[in-house]
């Protein structure tokens, strides 16, 4: 297929590698001039030429709306847009029917997968119309994971975000278990070799994940998590989990203490959260810079 993708950073520019390795044509477009490979979105539509054309976002929720009224001006009939930011399912529907007064299709698609996604992968939950993800299905196709599993069209508009919601909830409450048993080792005088012993969790155990093979890798690098700061921050989708907890009225306790206990992480130093912030940098690739105190990798939403 021939596609746009819009916002060049991080996530995108690696699905982007991913898409041209699997033998799609990939038009970029950043607002970094030094990135993007068109000017603007007008010209991007223009190169991207008859419809059905599909665009894929990748911006942050502050600016997203601003892209998709921009796109709506450019696109026409029968396109489609895609929305694989980190952005607040309760809002899809209001942005599909905004875009499909000028007849473009949205679709929405939760994507998980940091900066490995590239080699190993990307998670995508999508909502929308059927025979519209039936269009993209080969660019879904091309990001997911090798295999059966890694894709599902979960239902309609709203729905992929609203899965990829709960999936960053339940991911907040597995980091904050491995963290604090992590703490309780190492406070205790009985067990000499904490990182050893995540090591050799790593198989046979009912807790093996690819998160406690983060967490060895970056106890390998600093054993007791000396040079690093315990802060991690929440993104949206941890507080919005909640948000649609409460509104449902189904009780979540692990995952809303996992959400606050990100917040005692903003006040004095807390050991469990330099686990979770060393777990948070190394699936999400997050710039580490020196400070007065050592090696700060503290996190950013």
């Amino acid at each position: 297929m021939r596609l746009g993708m819009v916002g060049l950073g991080r996530m995108g520019g690696n699905m982007v590698e991913r898409l041209r390795i699997a033998g799609h044509e990939v038009i970029g477009y950043d607002a970094d001039p030094e990135v993007t490979e068109v000017a603007s979105l007008a010209d991007l539509a223009e190169r991207l030429g008859d419809s059905p054309r599909v665009v894929w976002v990748m911006v942050p929720a502050s600016v997203l709306d601003s892209v998709l009224d921009e796109l709506g001006g450019v696109l026409g009939e029968g396109d489609i847009v895609v929305d694989g930011g980190n952005s607040r399912w309760s809002e899809d529907a209001a942005r599909a029917q905004r875009l499909g007064r000028g007849g473009v299709r949205f679709i929405d698609c939760g994507v998980s997968g940091g900066v490995w996604g590239r080699e190993d992968g990307y998670a995508l939950m999508c909502g929308g119309d059927a025979a519209d993800v039936a269009v993209v299905q080969p660019v879904f196709d091309a990001l997911k994971p090798a295999g059966e599993h890694g894709f599902v069209h979960a239902g309609g508009h709203g729905a992929g975000h609203f899965a990829k919601m709960v999936h960053n909830g339940i991911e907040y409450a597995m980091m904050q278990a491995y963290a604090e048993g992590w703490e309780l080792l190492e406070k205790a005088d009985v067990v000499t070799d904490v990182a050893a012993t995540f090591e050799s969790w790593r198989e046979g155990t009912v807790i093996r994940s690819w998160l406690l093979d983060l967490i060895s890798r970056a106890l390998a690098d600093d054993p007791h998590l000396e040079r690093i700061r315990g802060y991690a921050d929440d993104s949206g989708e941890g507080r919005w989990t909640v948000d649609a907890a409460i509104d449902l009225a189904v009780p979540v306790p692990a995952l809303t203490a996992a959400l606050f206990a990100r917040f005692v992480s903003r006040q004095d130093e807390s050991p469990a959260m330099k686990l979770v912030a060393a777990m948070r940098n190394q699936f999400g690739g997050h710039a580490v810079r020196s400070t007065s105190a050592g090696i700060d990798a503290s996190v950013t939403p």
